[in-house]
């Protein structure tokens, strides 16, 4: 690909494609030859589209503007391509949380965002499949689906860093968008501290490698990448490029008393301790309870409601513009 004249498209999000520091990051990259070609997106999946046909049209780079969301779908778009035509992503940050890029080390304003997509050299990082089976009611048009049955389709989607399920997905869920864009990440600890007092579980089966168990759990974090919800590290050993989901349960607690034993726990993830356990696997299978609605999950912050999913890891299936010492990839 090196051989081939560099060919970048900045696939913008709709909503921020307005920001004035952007357009003149875009307008200073093209006066300092870098063939730089902008689409922005209307709705939810165009980035995913502009993707695909990025690779088919011959483009080297697909840049991710926007956040984490963005992020997803471009990795989406890039993913449905054979391996011989994935372009390399970048990411230039523009939303709340930006979890992936601040979790790799990008810079943050869009100039030096851009100059480090051309900088850098592409470093090749694992993606996660899920396989899930999703009700028609909360069917999202936005996936492709396949109809199994009348009330039932199967989905497949990747992401490249966090998937929550649970008590995490719902402050990710319910956090107003309008909070997020004045408070960034810091609008995840407001709801997550809110809701920790009127907390739920959710019951289901894990089934992995080693193991299978009926859990009720407060979270589950399956990480390719170490930090979801603004900043909030749940997956502290992961590496992106291991061929590993660093796996995190947090178990259901009977009383707010033991919530400091909880908070002491989640300084250390320990592999089997009272209220949280912690383990990698290349492939796990999450079911939940028949009679239990569906468990609110997040990939990379997007909202999704599966019945059951199967997570596992497709190593090095992608590149990214990112410094190659950075602490999320094995050595």
């Amino acid at each position: 690909m090196s051989q081939c004249p560099l060919r970048y498209l900045l696939v913008v999000n709709g909503k921020v494609s307005g920001e004035p520091a952007l357009r003149n990051a875009v307008i200073q990259q093209r006066k300092a030859g870098m063939d730089l070609t902008v689409r922005v997106t209307w709705g939810e999946g165009d980035a995913t589209v502009f993707t695909y046909q990025a690779g088919q049209e011959g483009f080297t780079h697909v840049i991710a503007g926007g956040g984490d969301g963005t992020v997803n779908e471009v990795v989406n778009g890039i993913m449905r391509l054979p391996r011989e035509q994935r372009p390399i992503m970048g990411v230039v940050p523009l939303g709340s949380a930006n979890d992936f890029a601040r979790s790799i080390g990008l810079p943050l304003a869009p100039q030096q965002a851009l100059e480090a997509v051309c900088e850098l050299e592409p470093q090749a990082i694992d993606a996660v499949l899920i396989n899930a089976t999703q009700s028609k009611s909360s069917f999202d048009t936005a996936i492709n689906g396949i109809q199994d049955s009348p009330d039932h389709f199967h989905v497949s989607q990747y992401y490249i860093n966090m998937l929550t399920g649970g008590f995490g997905a719902e402050v990710t869920s319910s956090t107003p968008k309008r909070l997020k864009r004045l408070l960034g990440g810091g609008a995840y600890s407001i709801m997550g501290a809110a809701k920790a007092w009127r907390h739920r579980s959710y019951q289901g089966r894990l089934n992995w490698g080693d193991g299978e168990i009926d859990v009720s759990l407060l979270l589950l974090a399956l990480g390719n990448g170490r930090q979801s919800g603004g900043g909030q590290v749940l997956a502290p050993r992961a590496r992106l490029n291991d061929g590993y989901l660093d796996v995190l349960m947090v178990h259901d607690f009977s009383s707010l008393a033991r919530l400091p034993r909880l908070m002491e726990e989640l300084k250390s993830f320990p592999a089997d301790g009272e209220f949280l356990s912690y383990f990698a696997t290349r492939r796990i299978t999450v079911t939940s309870q028949p009679m239990e609605a569906c468990w609110p999950l997040t990939l990379d912050g997007e909202t999704r409601h599966f019945e059951a999913f199967t997570a596992e890891v497709e190593p090095l299936a992608l590149s990214v513009a990112m410094r190659a010492d950075s602490a999320l990839l094995a050595p």
